[in-house]
């Protein structure tokens, strides 16, 4: 399986010809989303999907069942649900998207744990039950902090992990994270740049 990482919190899946395309967001590249033949999405949040982009792609979607995305077509999809995109065999897990601050409303997400190996967690920090060969890790959020990130890592306990969620943090401030997420963490992690490939 060849996994792309793009900008913020999108990832490309590719595998004898499928592609499989998770959180393409505002901030993504449209070229995350070349050839897709299907598109997992964590929550409503627009740095997560572009629902005008989407809309007009013509390929399967699927969403929480109780997200709002307004103007796009979605398949409904429910945490516990095991199901196949682009021949992908894919696991929802979780369900809500990590606490803000102060009581702010949170909205539905699910993580997606794809070949029973890669895990995309969306805005949260769930704790799949399954062992995770690749953890793709938040990096930053207004909903998290490092340590946070750090504790995520441990607790999965993947072979690798690689970091996500990284758009709002300037070059000083990713290099900082990254430092942190690779010292204190026992997990192959590797920062991936956007465009870049493994």
């Amino acid at each position: 399986m060849r996994i792309t990482k793009y900008t913020h919190a999108c990832v490309r899946f590719e595998s004898d010809g499928r592609v499989l395309v998770i959180d393409p967001g505002i901030w993504s590249e449209p070229a995350a989303l070349a050839g897709a033949d299907a598109v997992l999405v964590t929550h409503e949040h627009v740095d997560h999907i572009d629902a005008l982009r989407l809309a007009g792609l013509g390929v399967p979607v699927f969403a929480p069942a109780e997200a709002n995305i307004p103007r796009l077509e979605v398949t409904a999809v429910s945490s516990g649900a095991e199901f196949t995109a682009a021949d992908f065999r894919v696991q929802a897990v979780g369900g809500r998207h990590a606490f803000i601050y102060a009581g702010q409303p949170d909205c539905a997400n699910l993580g997606y744990i794809i070949d029973e190996a890669v895990y995309h967690p969306g805005d949260s920090l769930h704790v799949p039950e399954q062992p995770i060969e690749t953890l793709l890790v938040p990096a930053q959020g207004s909903w998290m902090k490092t340590a946070e990130a750090i504790d995520f890592v441990k607790a999965i306990k993947p072979q690798r992990a690689f970091p996500i969620h990284d758009a709002q943090i300037n070059g000083r401030g990713l290099s900082s994270v990254n430092g942190w997420l690779a010292e204190e963490t026992d997990n192959g992690y590797r920062y991936l740049a956007p465009g870049e490939s493994l």
